[in-house]
């Protein structure tokens, strides 16, 4: 494909972000140590950065997608004003088959383990699939990287520069997640 390039996929809440649990006010939200170095990291190489988050809060009325959309405009202001790094789309899935909203009560094939944003953003844009990875921090990160044909590795929440960095020297050397 031409122009294709690799993608680094992010979960949201516990890799970019602290995970407070529902994080959808700024006040809530601090970047998980080495985060918009990571994401600066992999523009300067000239790869895709996408977010890819379950927000299953919208679907418990616990907030909306105007809160949640409001966050993510901070999230970038904030990555671009640190780092000059940039998202090359954030992908999210509302959906819940328990929420409390009936709008948003249904089982979705965006919904992680389910790889519906992972394939979704590798429609949108032009990516080498077998280049690229997932970092997230549940099982069912993995489980919707493995789904969309790319490598996932799960991260513990130290500093993601460092985490991103070791992860691409191994995934380079062979040693898919």
């Amino acid at each position: 494909m031409a122009n294709a390039k690799p993608a680094l996929f992010l979960d949201r809440d516990g890799v970019i972000n602290v995970d407070r649990g529902y994080v959808s006010k700024i006040e809530d939200f601090e970047f998980i140590t080495g985060a918009p170095e990571a994401i600066a990291a992999f523009n300067a190489r000239n790869w895709h950065v996408f977010v890819v988050t379950n927000q299953s809060g919208i679907a418990r009325n616990y907030y909306t997608e105007d809160d949640m959309r409001t966050l993510h405009t901070h999230m970038e202001t904030e990555l671009a004003k640190r780092t000059g790094a940039m998202i090359d789309r954030i992908y999210y899935c509302p959906y819940h088959d328990a929420g409390e909203n009936p709008a948003y009560r249904k089982d979705s094939y965006d919904r992680k383990p389910a790889p519906g944003m992972l394939i979704q953003a590798m429609t949108d844009f032009h990516v080498k699939k077998e280049q690229s990875f997932l970092i997230g921090d549940k099982e069912t990160d993995i489980a919707a990287a493995r789904a969309a044909g790319v490598a996932g590795f799960l991260f513990r929440g130290e500093n993601l520069l460092e985490f991103a960095e070791w992860t691409l020297a191994s995934f380079e050397d062979g040693s898919r997640g």
